[in-house]
């Protein structure tokens, strides 16, 4: 059975006072989007050497050496991510949302999602080209598959193209709500190879792109519900003229629909400790709030409807915190959840941390709804992990689907 170490509870502890020094101070302007994270993120990679923890590990998977196993005999990240093993990699996750969970979206989409698509498929050469970078926060990455008319139908609605011209491609389409799009160094685009074909039976690609190239433009940051501190934005090709060289694989028979199923599992796993910290939060600051706040002569804890909130959010917590303890544990073993796995995973975690932090909403009664009380911000926060990765409804349809075929 996994719990939380003494060590894992000092990183937590030393993570603590990392978010109250160098987050809580800017969280009016990272809300606000006054302010991008990407300062703080850098500062706590160098603060914690996850900046040279993730450079060790990425000339160790490229030169084919094993890589550096911790005391419990866990491997450090996949991917080249760095860390002793993937209890410390979930502790930072965890921490800083509790009260920023769009910097830990933005700082994943980076070193996670982009870093990913560069090091699953990429060449040697593409990886020190581009993935380092990316792995140290040095810059700043963008996964680019949604446009505005596909939603969940990623693939199946995808008009962006790229067209064959000598030895280059000629790149034209926009994306839209990417992650780090406004801000992005770095860009992996994904579109349909047209040979004057039927678009259904187009083979998908993956090209890196760099920021400032012809024909490239990154907009604005989009305004949005929530997530405020993730910077979201459109990305437009016009003529793009790319060489072979920012293909990745460096060849069209990569299997780039198969990484996205890949990334796109990644970023479902990782749901789940975003929503314990979120869960982890609201309960706290809702457990506090009973036992200060006097209705009717006597604080509101002591009225049973509230203790049954009170106790349906740490029945919550517990579950949320029982899977992140099995990606852990799994994650230890060296086997990755299935894809519909994952799907359940973020499936469970999104609903419950949306009842929570709407739970805690209403105990908070009209101060919940305030901007003042940190409810407010969270429950906003919470909706997108019911939409970004899939939606509620894909999930539910891939894990029915792999029921119906099973044998």
């Amino acid at each position: 059975m996994f719990e939380w170490s003494e060590e894992h509870e000092m990183v937590r502890q030393a993570m603590r006072q990392f978010v109250e020094k160098e987050i809580k101070p800017h969280l009016e302007q990272l809300e606000h989007g006054d302010e991008p994270p990407y300062e703080i993120l850098r500062k706590l990679y160098r603060t914690f050497g996850m900046d040279a923890m993730a450079k060790a590990s990425f000339e160790k998977r490229l030169s084919g050496q094993p890589r550096d196993t911790g005391a419990d005999g866990e491997a450090d990240g996949e991917g080249g991510r760095g860390g002793s093993n993937p209890a410390f990699m979930m502790i930072p996750i965890i921490e800083i949302c509790h009260y920023c969970p769009g910097m830990v979206t933005a700082m994943g989409v980076s070193v996670g999602l982009t870093a990913a698509a560069i090091m699953s498929r990429g060449t040697e050469a593409q990886k020190r080209r581009w993935a380092l970078d990316l792995l140290t926060l040095d810059k700043i990455g963008a996964w680019a598959i949604t446009e505005p008319g596909s939603g969940s139908d990623a693939f199946g609605s995808m008009k962006s193209t790229a067209r064959r011209d000598g030895d280059e491609y000629v790149l034209n389409g926009s994306k839209t709500f990417i992650t780090n799009g406004p801000y992005a160094d770095t860009v992996v685009f994904i579109c349909k190879l047209d040979e004057g074909n039927d678009a259904k039976d187009r083979k998908v690609l993956n090209f890196v792109l760099d920021r400032g190239m012809p024909g490239f433009e990154q907009s604005k940051p989009l305004r949005k519900m929530g997530l405020h501190s993730s910077p979201t934005g459109e990305l437009f090709l016009s003529d793009v003229r790319v060489g072979r060289d920012r293909l990745i694989g460096e060849t069209e028979e990569t299997p780039a629909r198969s990484g996205a199923k890949d990334t796109f599992s990644m970023e479902r796993t990782g749901v789940a400790a975003m929503a314990l910290g979120i869960i982890e939060q609201c309960l706290s600051l809702s457990v506090a709030y009973a036992k200060d706040r006097v209705q009717f002569g006597r604080p509101i804890g002591e009225f049973q409807l509230i203790q049954l909130k009170l106790a349906k959010m740490e029945v919550g917590r517990m579950n949320v915190q029982n899977l992140v303890f099995r990606q852990i544990e799994m994650a230890a073993a060296g086997r990755p959840m299935g894809f519909a796995e994952a799907s359940a995973c973020k499936l469970y975690s999104a609903q419950t941390c949306m009842e929570v932090a709407l739970e805690a909403v209403q105990l908070f009664g009209g101060n919940g709804y305030m901007a003042e009380f940190r409810v407010e911000q969270l429950a906003r926060d919470a909706k997108v992990f019911q939409i970004y990765a899939g939606t509620d409804e894909i999930q539910i349809s891939q894990i029915a689907r792999t029921l119906l075929a099973t044998p």
